[in-house]
């Protein structure tokens, strides 16, 4: 949420997107409708209309706020060195602060990904790493010029492996804390998923 907004109308959208989260939960989103959200969230028509054109524009700005909400997470990691990433345990918490938020947003996050927001929220994640790496180049550690493979295949490979075991946590009712979470991803990451197989040790 856009923290210079009024607070009545930050409550009006919270209860707008909390009414989202339990229909799709309860009905799936292509089944809800708009009178449906504003009853659940006890407000009038007119009021939703006044922030949303309909439930997809709801959806599409659910997804950019979650994005945003990444990104600011994600953009930790741009301050980091070589020697940090050496040292995993720096970038390991900011790994656990992108899970906690996932947990604490857990029925959010899985609404979201049982519907085509799941493919939506993945392209804008692949989008907003290409930017930040290789045009904005906020990750001074990866040069284009460097990279064995081509760069779009590493950002897709990346933002869809990672989606899955976020996706796979979700699924399988995040047994596991963000803590034990975060070494998991981290590990496959910085080892590889063959070392993580224990064809490599």
């Amino acid at each position: 949420m856009n923290p210079n907004e009024d607070r009545r109308i930050i409550r009006t959208k919270e209860a707008i997107r909390n009414a989202l989260v339990a229909l799709i939960e309860e009905k799936g989103f292509d089944a809800l409708s708009v009178k449906d959200i504003t009853a659940k969230a006890n407000i009038n028509r007119g009021t939703f209309y006044l922030h949303y054109k309909d439930k997809f524009d709801l959806l599409d700005k659910t997804l950019e706020e979650v994005t945003k909400d990444m990104e600011n997470i994600i953009l930790k990691i741009t301050t980091l060195s070589t020697a940090d990433f050496v040292d995993t345990r720096i970038p390991l918490t900011i790994v656990v602060r992108l899970f906690e938020y996932f947990n604490d947003n857990a029925s959010l996050m899985q609404a979201i990904l049982s519907t085509k927001g799941n493919y939506a929220l993945q392209t804008q994640i692949k989008k907003l790493m290409w930017s930040n790496i290789f045009e904005k180049n906020y990750v001074t550690l990866i040069k284009k010029e460097k990279l064995l493979v081509p760069s779009e295949y590493l950002v897709s490979y990346i933002a869809s492996a990672h989606f899955g075991v976020i996706q796979e946590w979700l699924d399988r009712g995040r047994r596991e804390t963000p803590e034990e979470m975060a070494k998991i991803l981290v590990n496959i990451t910085f080892h590889g998923p063959l070392f993580a197989a224990g064809i490599f040790t």
